[in-house]
């Protein structure tokens, strides 16, 4: 697909930054060690930094060592499934579809936000662009996620078809497409006018200072997606993953502790979910090619 490899403001971390050396791999097959693979939509380095009250609360309850990395690509914490080289990771509902078709990575737990386990994709511009309704962006520029975003990119290209503008082909509605390597890269592609719209999850917008959303707004929304969730790859011991979803439940539920999730980004808890959570999905990967 054409346009695929123009990118705004990416932050490049390598894929070498969630893969572990061969001997570290017997130990955590062993549940001795839990590798977690976080996804950044913002600054790597400071999620990083983030997450460590939280790893530290796992690290107690679960009674074991845990190595966290972080990856600033979707496709990344999938491979890092597939080579056990993670043993969970958090990721969006497309990424999870696509790691369990080719690895036989499960979900375990689902995110909460504002009391639903379900988000939506919309497509913002600026508000004195003009731009009114989704037929008047036809022959414009538009910034997705990443090319295996469910609300970055498959979420977003499906308001455009239901709407009968597009197939399967955003470059047949846009003049160019462009995979901006994260959130607040795409909502600030908007904003400092570099691209007409964004198509992005609808927390994206909270990643503007609060003078910085009077300037854009929404003109299309999506169909209700089910929440990112946290996604264990095949083989790792079923009391390894039962110990992970009672911490996180339990830490969701913690009065003392869940001040903790604001770190983690930014959510109200976890519930338990299953392949079924995330059926449609699969389909709506089907039709858009995303999976065969």
């Amino acid at each position: 697909m054409k346009n695929r490899k123009l990118l705004l403001g990416i932050w490049l971390l390598p894929l070498a930054l969630i893969m572990t050396e061969k001997h570290n791999l017997a130990a955590a097959e062993s549940n001795a060690e839990l590798r977690i693979a976080f996804i950044a939509y913002q600054n790597p380095d400071q999620l990083l930094e983030n997450v460590k009250p939280v790893v530290g609360y796992l690290k107690h309850r679960l009674g074991m060592e845990i190595k966290e990395y972080v990856a600033t690509d979707y496709s990344s914490i999938v491979e890092a499934l597939r080579n056990k080289t993670a043993d969970v990771g958090f990721m969006g509902p497309l990424q999870y579809v696509m790691a369990h078709r080719q690895a036989g990575a499960i979900p375990i737990l689902g995110e909460i936000y504002n009391g639903k386990a379900t988000y939506v994709s919309q497509i913002f511009v600026r508000k004195d662009s003009g731009l009114k309704k989704l037929e008047d962006l036809r022959n414009k520029n538009i910034a997705f996620v990443d090319p295996i975003s469910s609300s970055g990119y498959m979420y977003p290209l499906d308001i455009f078809r239901s709407k009968g503008l597009t197939d399967k082909s955003a470059e047949k509605f846009f003049n160019r497409v462009y995979f901006a390597g994260g959130d607040e890269q795409a909502i600030r592609a908007v904003y400092n006018g570099f691209v007409d719209a964004a198509g992005i999850g609808q927390y994206s917008f909270n990643l503007l200072r609060s003078e910085e959303r009077d300037e854009v707004v929404a003109i299309g929304t999506s169909r209700p997606i089910p929440s990112h969730c946290l996604v264990a790859r095949k083989g790792l011991s079923k009391k390894t993953v039962e110990k992970l979803q009672e911490a996180f439940l339990n830490l969701s539920n913690d009065d003392e502790n869940s001040y903790l999730l604001k770190y983690l980004y930014s959510v109200d808890g976890y519930v338990k979910v299953t392949h079924e959570n995330y059926l449609e999905v699969e389909e709506l990967g089907k039709r858009y090619d995303f999976i065969r």
